[in-house]
């Protein structure tokens, strides 16, 4: 069976990094576009590169929008410090962007066999819709990292990446691409621990030793801000969505992006009321046309990550 080809939009971003790997294992990575929203827009950039070059791989890497489509870039320095990966150990290499036009690059390479997984703030898929409004449905399917059908962790009902631009992800929700929604609800159930980091501590493999790296940092972060020393590991999800959908379900509702709320500004709201009886479904802005996950196998989707980090099923 052959691998599903995918453009990876992302603003790495420690979780970021571990979908970057999990989708070059499991899929045809044909580029990653970069966006503002973990760290700046040079930082993620740069994140990106380091990790094609510590996969060996040549993926070309296009920058895109420094921010959002109205108001100024919000970042995640808490959770992943200054440079989106926070203390974990740099690798160097003279890796350069493909392009500073990751909008041109989403245009040209769309084509019915494409996913775009999307696991940054959402202005880079909203700048090519404004661009060519059709640019969505031409594609296999967009997997979005964000929103939640419950609550939030910038507010109380807003999930980060779309709090970050939410004007963005309003245009990509109403876009009639075919639209998988990871939200918090979901990417909460897949947890790394201090036990998984030592277990790729133990491990030889570059990849794995870098995760390692990656999730005691985030471990130190995370406990910082809430006392426990876990982390949901949001965007390997989203690659999972499209990699591997069988461990996910899903069911379809209605999705829309508040603007204008005082206390619920980029919340993803979700129609869960019943479906109507007689096989009848709502129409206007209340048809469901996204597929919002709600429960993932968390140890098979697991063992995808620690297997894509070079971690054998004996270790």
């Amino acid at each position: 069976m052959s691998k599903p080809r995918l453009i990876i939009d992302c603003d790495p971003g420690h979780d970021d990094a571990i979908a970057l790997i999990l989708a070059h294992r499991h899929a045809e990575v044909v580029g990653i576009t970069t966006v503002s929203g973990n760290a700046p827009l040079d930082a993620t950039t740069d994140n990106a590169l380091m990790v094609t070059a510590l996969l060996g791989v040549d993926t070309p890497v296009h920058r895109g929008a420094a921010g959002p489509l109205v108001g100024e870039p919000a970042h995640a320095a808490a959770v992943h410090g200054e440079s989106g990966l926070g203390g974990v150990e740099r690798i160097d290499h003279q890796r350069q962007a493909a392009s500073d036009d990751a909008v041109g690059f989403l245009l040209d390479t769309a084509d019915e066999a494409l996913w775009v997984v999307a696991v940054g703030p959402l202005t880079n898929l909203a700048l090519a819709l404004e661009r060519d409004p059709a640019w969505g449905r031409r594609l296999a399917g967009i997997s979005i990292m964000g929103g939640s059908t419950d609550i939030g962790n910038v507010t109380r009902v807003a999930e980060f990446n779309i709090f970050a631009d939410p004007e963005a992800a309003a245009r990509v929700f109403d876009c009639g691409a075919r639209l998988t929604m990871c939200g918090l609800n979901l990417t909460r159930q897949l947890r790394s621990n201090d036990a998984l980091a030592e277990r790729l501590r133990r491990t030889d493999s570059p990849l794995a030793q870098f995760a390692a790296q990656s999730f005691d940092d985030l471990h130190d972060r995370i406990e910082t801000l809430t006392g426990v020393r876990e982390a949901a590991l949001h965007d390997p999800c989203a690659v999972l969505a499209v990699t591997h959908p069988e461990l996910l379900e899903t069911r379809r509702q209605a999705v829309s992006v508040e603007l204008d709320g005082k206390h619920t500004r980029g919340m993803t709201v979700v129609d869960q009321r019943p479906q109507p009886p007689g096989g009848a479904t709502r129409r206007g802005a209340d048809a469901p046309t996204v597929n919002v996950a709600y429960k993932i196998d968390a140890e098979t989707a697991m063992g995808a990550v620690v297997e894509a980090l070079g971690v054998k099923n004996r270790e």
